[in-house]
């Protein structure tokens, strides 16, 4: 999935950039103008990234910081 997050960063037209992967998480380097679609297309892909009898749901958080992620 990481793999398509990367390719769908660089098509969309976002300045948005995966800067690393922490264990099951992706952390972003995105302006604040970018967060929703940023969040929007990442889930979007993650989601759909491979194909399982139980939905695979995702999660995007935005902060500052780790102490500061809030749920979008």
């Amino acid at each position: 999935a990481m793999i398509y997050v990367q390719k769908a960063l660089a098509n969309s037209g976002l300045s948005s950039r995966m800067i690393l992967q922490v264990h099951d998480e992706l952390v972003l380097e995105v302006p604040e103008n970018e967060i929703e679609a940023a969040a929007q297309l990442v889930r979007q892909v993650m989601e759909a990234a491979y194909k399982l009898d139980i939905p695979l749901l995702t999660e995007a958080r935005s902060g500052i910081n780790w102490g500061s992620m809030q749920v979008i």
